[in-house]
């Protein structure tokens, strides 16, 4: 099969404006981004609605494609990218560009997911590990079945479990967060962008819900490592420490 990973980056943030070209560590996060992505796969392009970002890619080596600057998800910029880059890819995958951490085993077990003919789109979940954790509405939770494949995705806590104190869930039912990194069969993601937003969806302000709700299969692998997303300064204060901490340089 024939891989090619998108990484969408817009200059727009509401709150970090610029933010694919700010600095870490003296690399320009989405620089970080696309090396990391590129110990894996051979096919690594950034799909951008701004001429900075075009540029930065191309002045550090990396592949860019300009797309429009109307897209209202990373999904539908990576669809226009990949129509334009062209080419016989069976499988197109999605990174955030603003997760410089992002392991290239992760890359390897999405793809992975596509051994299993029945898969449609791959995502990942990592196992929670505090109960906080899985109270937050900021981590989607996932229920899969006994193949893999996503039921439900949440920002509620599910399942219930009954008759049971709340404090001791994580020790019953081995709740997994939902990580936004996902991969798709080529034809799938083009009918997907053509979906309209569905009832859940809007309900729980998660994309995915659209796929589901239309009858895709979303296979979840299960990673042992967190990706940190990029979304503030603040973040990226914290992403500099963190790498500055470590013996080796991403």
């Amino acid at each position: 099969m024939r891989f090619i990973a998108i990484i969408p980056a817009r200059y727009a943030s509401s709150r970090f404006p610029g933010k694919p070209l700010a600095l870490l560590c003296g690399k320009p996060v989405i620089q970080r981004v696309y090396e990391q992505v590129r110990q894996v796969l051979d096919d690594v392009y950034v799909a951008t609605d701004d001429s900075r970002i075009y540029d930065a890619v191309v002045a550090f080596g990396g592949r860019a494609i300009m797309t429009s600057s109307s897209h209202q998800s990373g999904t539908d910029r990576i669809a226009e990218a990949v129509d334009k880059i062209g080419g016989d890819y069976d499988v197109v995958i999605n990174v955030q560009g603003d997760e410089p951490f992002i392991q290239p085993v992760q890359i390897q077990t999405l793809c992975q997911c596509f051994d299993d003919a029945a898969t449609e789109i791959a995502t990942l979940g990592k196992r929670f590990t505090d109960m906080e954790s899985v109270e937050s509405a900021n981590s989607p939770k996932i229920v899969v079945d006994r193949r893999g494949f996503a039921l439900y995705f949440s920002r509620s806590v599910i399942p219930y479990v009954r008759g049971q104190e709340r404090t001791t869930w994580l020790s019953h039912y081995p709740y997994f967060k939902h990580l936004g990194i996902y991969a798709y069969r080529r034809q799938v993601l083009s009918e997907v962008t053509r979906l309209e937003q569905s009832p859940l969806e809007k309900a729980e302000s998660l994309e995915q819900l659209r796929w589901l709700e239309n009858g895709y299969r979303i296979k979840v692998a299960e990673t042992a490592f967190e990706t940190v997303g990029i979304d503030t300064p603040d973040d990226l204060r914290k992403a500099e420490k963190f790498l500055q901490s470590r013996s080796t340089t991403l």
